[in-house]
């Protein structure tokens, strides 16, 4: 995801044209639309993480390796969630920051924190069923709860170095003409630079790993049911969980990136008439939010459905045990 148009993508037409040539008057409603909805995503995200970091903490038994994974997962997105109230008024404002500079770059790097922190979390939990499923009887080690504690470390610090450029280069700039006050990025090399490290190490990279993994992990599965071994019922709802982790992921957020295409043709001044210009508004309000919606989705999909995690509520359950 990119940090300037993830965090400005809905003043987008407003900030990359002439406000004298294209006005987004008409676009009127999604400035009732956003607020509410991200107002939604920010209550339930904030319901379903904070339910699910308290079963982890507050249940006796060690968490296991991939339950310290998801538990970190649950915070990236709760620290996400946390801040979004700042955005929906924001957006209510028509993108007017009343906030301050302080809180202008806690909340950008909120966001940045969760787009890089969420996708590596997800590629331990798809390393550590890879290694599982693929590789039983070896890898103990590297799947044991120090070694999955020291990389949980590593992501959040690989996180918070990743969005040093947007904490370091966003602030509040106020504009005389419209009189209003922005959150953004003013230089569009930094912008640009935001961009290509978002795209590469919180995309690319990532959903490569996922991808391997993935495939190998079904290729295993299949070997086994051919093999005439009694595991297939497991062996399906594995093969499901694994399915829902990369189509959730890539449903939210492929999106987001498709549409990154077309815009840089509108920053570059490719796309120039006004018609584009409010497409890309709405598609980049609708993609944007669709990602941010993912963490909600990610409780759901990683835990909620997991044997360990209804097993730790005292319900009985057949489920796949994550």
């Amino acid at each position: 995801m990119q940090s300037q148009s993830l965090l400005t993508t809905m003043s987008g037409i407003q900030n990359s044209t002439n406000p004298q040539m294209c006005s987004v008057g008409y676009a009127h409603w999604t400035f009732t639309v956003v607020p509410i909805y991200v107002m939604t995503i920010a209550v339930l995200g904030i319901v379903l993480n904070l339910f699910v970091l308290m079963v982890f903490i507050l249940h006796k038994k060690a968490c296991t390796v991939a339950e310290i994974y998801l538990g970190n997962l649950a915070a990236a997105d709760l620290l996400l969630v946390s801040f979004l109230p700042f955005w929906a008024v924001y957006a209510y404002r028509y993108y007017n920051w009343t906030f301050g500079s302080v809180l202008c770059k806690i909340v950008n790097v909120s966001i940045l924190m969760n787009v890089y922190c969420s996708i590596f979390f997800l590629v331990l939990v798809s390393i550590d069923r890879y290694f599982a499923l693929v590789f039983p009887l070896s890898h103990a080690k590297l799947r044991g709860p120090v070694c999955a504690k020291g990389a949980c470390l590593l992501v959040w610090v690989a996180g918070f170095l990743l969005s040093l450029p947007a904490i370091i280069h966003r602030d509040v700039i106020h504009h005389r003409g419209p009189n209003v006050t922005k959150c953004t990025v003013d230089s569009p090399s930094t912008t640009t630079l935001i961009d290509c490290m978002i795209f590469i190490f919180g995309f690319i990279i990532p959903v490569s790993i996922i991808s391997f993994c993935t495939v190998k992990i079904l290729k295993a599965l299949r070997n086994r049911i051919s093999e005439g071994l009694n595991t297939q019922k497991k062996d399906h709802k594995a093969t499901t969980l694994v399915l829902a982790v990369l189509l959730a992921f890539l449903f939210c957020w492929v999106p987001f990136y498709l549409y990154k295409i077309p815009s840089v043709l509108r920053d570059r001044h490719i796309l120039t008439d006004c018609t584009s210009k409010y497409i890309l508004f709405i598609s980049g309000n609708i993609f944007t939010y669709l990602a941010f919606f993912n963490s909600v989705l990610n409780p759901i999909l990683y835990v909620i459905v997991g044997k360990n995690f209804r097993s730790k509520l005292g319900t009985k359950s057949t489920s796949f045990k994550i």
